[in-house]
């Protein structure tokens, strides 16, 4: 129980650097809870599940910003490059499934639910925190993309032996 909780503690620490201090603060703090979270809570395999997800946000969130969705300041510039620290995010969240989050996958609808919730919800604060201009048609896709993911890892936890 104790893990989880530190696993749940951490990712919020991490979201905190990484949208509060950008890739300067990103870098370093997602590389350390990554490294702790591997050497003491991760499961055998499971660094695959962080390269996974930082592949998939690298997709996601890059199509997204191509497509307007996200636009992000640098002083006064606007930059279509998906920057470091949002991308970070992915593989932090990964640290999150198999712990904090594990409990979510056998309830499938709630998974959806909370995919449909929580992942626009965090790119609506992330946003405001970070100076970024975000869509409000972006809101809406972010409802489908993460209700999609979570419920995929719902389905994958019923029928998988290596559960998410």
């Amino acid at each position: 129980m104790l893990g989880k909780v530190l696993n749940a503690l951490a990712f919020q620490v991490g979201w905190l650097a990484c949208v509060l201090g950008g890739t300067p603060w990103a870098l370093p703090t997602v590389i350390m809870i990554v490294t702790c979270h591997l050497l003491w809570l991760g499961i055998p395999g499971e660094w695959r599940w962080l390269a996974g997800f930082a592949l998939l946000g690298a997709g996601v969130d890059s199509t997204l910003t191509l497509l307007g969705g996200l636009r992000f300041t640098d002083g006064s510039e606007l930059t279509p490059v998906l920057p470091l620290w949002l991308w970070l995010l992915w593989p932090l969240f990964a640290t999150t499934l198999h712990h904090s989050l594990a409990w979510l996958w056998s309830h499938p609808w709630l998974a959806i639910l909370g995919g449909a919730l929580g992942g626009p919800s965090s790119y609506l604060g992330g946003a405001r925190l970070a100076d970024v201009e975000l869509a409000p048609w972006a809101v809406v896709v972010q409802a489908i993309v993460w209700s999609s993911i979570c419920g995929w890892l719902a389905l994958r936890a019923a029928t998988s032996r290596d559960r998410p």
